[in-house]
């Protein structure tokens, strides 16, 4: 189906990532690298290009330098047909204050809205490793005719409880209940194993968007929240529906990708996105080109292998020289270096790390910048590792932007 009606997409951008830290100490959460070439917010970006939705419009707030500097010199879109993608900070327009939350991100700016006017208004998370085409959704929102269309997926009902739980009606797609973030998550009719929750991208008919939003900013005890407060007065109204994101069809996909979605807001869950990426046969695929993932890659030389180094399992950036070290089941982005004997094992290597002769790091994410010395050792002993790093639940040894890491 051909788009019918004016859209405008909405990038919500603006999340601290307190999870993700020390990931997140000097960054805003959508301009995490990932994938060794990356950023989260080029996941969401790259769907809506490829679905040709381009007006876009990215609201950020937190520590937006960098994702701000990503997007304006990255996602340069031609304008002769009035294409854009901009980022957009905190404007303050309503009064001397940040966003209070996701509704109140999008009433802040309801001048970018009246100036596209648009009919609807596409409202999708900067921080989740997925292909989608959005069009496909919104050709479903137009066919029902629907106040807010949530995009669904299904998770296993142990892990619902960090996600907004969608309950349907009879027929399949009317949202009856949406409980967010609840202790007991209500499990999907037959399939008691898995729950159905937002995976935070919606859209929304304007008129109906605006009206709701107005009524949620004078709700004094509102915390101004999409799935914590609007969602929940348009499934009142009978409203709202969902989407099922196991209908979406992505050019290029196979049966093992098809599906993927991972909210990396987690250190653990960021870690365990990259080994999907690595695995022998990868559960995503970055290599599709009929969809792809887009980003500006640095002017670098190709990767280089010298003095018997080696990469088993593993992506390598850019730029990068593995010279005598071994990598194996890890993620190393561009300008990476690997020095004689250096072993790297189930680790994530963001841009400009340095790893000595003789170094071990084991499942770890070293941050931009850092430096292991010669003979330094990160994940061999947690003990030590804790009183100088941060580890995850999971026992992930997360090392921040630019630390130097000496041998003892």
């Amino acid at each position: 189906m051909a788009r019918q009606e004016p859209l405008l997409s909405i990038v919500l951008a603006g999340g601290e990532g307190k999870r993700l830290m020390p990931l997140t100490a000097d960054r805003a959460k959508p301009a995490v690298p990932f994938g060794g070439a990356y950023r989260l917010v080029d996941f969401v970006l790259s769907n809506l290009v490829n679905a040709s939705m381009t007006k876009v419009a990215v609201l950020t707030q937190y520590k937006s330098h960098s994702l701000d500097k990503h997007i304006t010199t990255t996602w340069r879109l031609s304008t002769l047909t009035g294409n854009y993608i901009t980022p957009v900070p905190a404007q303050q327009r309503l009064g001397p204050r940040w966003y209070t939350g996701s509704a109140d991100a999008i009433l802040q700016n309801f001048n970018l809205i009246q100036d596209e006017n648009p009919k609807h208004v596409l409202v999708f998370g900067a921080d989740h490793v997925y292909r989608m085409d959005p069009q496909q959704m919104f050709d479903f929102h137009l066919e029902i005719k629907a106040g807010i269309t949530i995009a669904a997926i299904r998770v296993k009902r142990s892990e619902a409880s960090e996600f907004g739980v969608i309950e349907l009606a009879e027929d399949g797609i009317t949202v009856k209940a949406f409980h967010e973030k609840p202790s007991d998550p209500p499990a999907m009719p037959g399939n008691p194993e898995y729950s159905l929750v937002s995976m935070g991208n919606y859209i929304f008919r304007r008129e109906e968007m605006e009206e709701a939003l107005i009524l949620d900013s004078e709700d004094l005890d509102s915390r101004h929240d999409i799935g914590g407060n609007i969602i929940p007065m348009m499934v009142a109204q009978g409203r709202a529906f969902a989407y099922d994101f196991t209908n979406n069809i992505v050019p290029g996909e196979t049966e093992r990708d098809k599906g993927y979605w991972r909210d990396v807001g987690s250190i653990d869950a960021y870690y365990d996105a990259h080994m999907d990426l690595v695995s022998i046969h990868p559960i995503f695929n970055l290599y599709n080109r009929e969809w792809p993932l887009l980003t500006n890659p640095p002017s670098l030389p190709p990767a280089k292998f010298s003095e018997n180094g080696s990469a088993v399992d593993s992506i390598v950036g850019a730029g990068s020289i593995i010279a005598g070290g071994r990598m194996e089941r890890s993620v190393a982005s561009f300008d990476v270096l690997l020095g004689t004997n250096a072993l790297v094992q189930g680790s994530v290597l963001m841009p400009s790390v340095r790893v000595g002769q003789n170094a071990i790091i084991r499942n770890a994410i070293l941050d931009k910048n850092v430096v292991v010395e010669p003979g330094a050792q990160v994940g061999v002993d947690h003990e030590k590792d804790r009183q100088r790093f941060t580890i995850s639940d999971g026992g992930i040894v997360v090392v921040g932007k630019g630390v130097t890491i000496t041998a003892h």
